[in-house]
């Protein structure tokens, strides 16, 4: 089979049955082996709302290999030997996380395997032809806790002085300290949920879904994630500000409970409607350039 070069769509002339046997036996002793690794991953999607975006991942990843199915079936099959290490690789990072309970690894090391897996059996070629479902499965791996409260805490902080100098912009006297935000009327508390970490991993996820699908430059994808971030923490900052003169002028319930859960899928559709603004911006710009 190492010596064979045909296209997946030749598939028939070269004994299709073993291919597939193969590739069946292949996935269950991969199946075997992640089990616990998957089972768990799908476990925090569906408990942790930060990382439910990830079952949307594994739906567009398979979006896009069905999507540039014509191209993969023509793609050249030669397979290569540089996939073995790329194979121990992923086992070596399977058992440093495995024995080191570090999820993060262990996870990475399931994708990490695919990639391998392809350049041994399919080749490089077919790797660059199914890289772009391939790369966005990373997208659907947790960041390690440590990350994710090295980057959540200064974004409490940072919305926090964004959502109170903005108060005091608008007439209504705001003393910060730290994440807590003090009014007249009411104190509020930017916990972690409102630091905008929530609506960035998705909006982030999201960006890239978007580029894929509606650009072709990979300068406009990477500036439209780029923009994402900002986007997220600046209009998740005027989240806090509407909690505030709510819970101001109608009392402290308006800012908690359902208002409080609304207004957050306002900011996430408003940060995406943003987003696909910008784009339509940048496509403008650069059609008024080139003419």
């Amino acid at each position: 089979m190492m010596a064979a070069t045909q296209s997946v769509g030749n598939l028939a002339e070269t004994s299709r049955r073993t291919i597939v046997t193969q590739g069946i036996v292949l996935g269950v002793l991969v199946a075997v082996l992640y089990w616990s690794t998957i089972g768990g991953l799908v476990k925090q999607w569906w408990t942790d709302s930060d990382y439910s975006h990830g079952f949307i991942v594994v739906i567009f990843a398979g979006y896009l290999l069905w999507r540039s199915r014509e191209q993969w079936k023509q793609t050249e099959i030669r397979p290569s030997v540089a996939g073995l290490p790329w194979i121990a690789v992923a086992m070596a990072t399977l058992i440093l996380g495995t024995f080191g309970a570090e999820l993060f690894l262990a996870r990475v090391s399931f994708v990490l395997l695919l990639g391998g897996l392809v350049v041994y059996f399919l080749g490089w070629k077919m790797l660059r032809a199914v890289a772009a479902p391939w790369a966005v499965l990373f997208l659907m791996i947790p960041l390690p806790v440590i990350v994710f409260n090295e980057i959540a805490l200064p974004l409490q902080f940072l919305a926090s002085k964004l959502a109170g100098n903005t108060l005091d912009l608008l007439g209504v006297p705001a003393l910060r300290e730290g994440n807590v935000i003090t009014l007249p009327s009411i104190s509020l508390n930017v916990v972690e949920a409102c630091s905008g970490i929530r609506s960035l991993m998705a909006l982030i996820t999201l960006a890239i879904f978007y580029g894929l699908l509606m650009e072709k430059r990979v300068w406009v994808r990477t500036l439209l994630v780029v923009l994402a971030i900002p986007l997220a923490v600046g209009i998740n900052s005027l989240r806090i500000v509407g909690s505030g003169l709510l819970g101001q002028n109608f009392g402290k319930e308006y800012a908690e409970g359902f208002f409080h859960e609304f207004s957050g899928l306002v900011v996430f559709a408003a940060t995406l409607v943003a987003l696909v603004l910008l784009h339509a911006l940048a496509k403008l710009g650069l059609k008024k350039r080139a003419a």
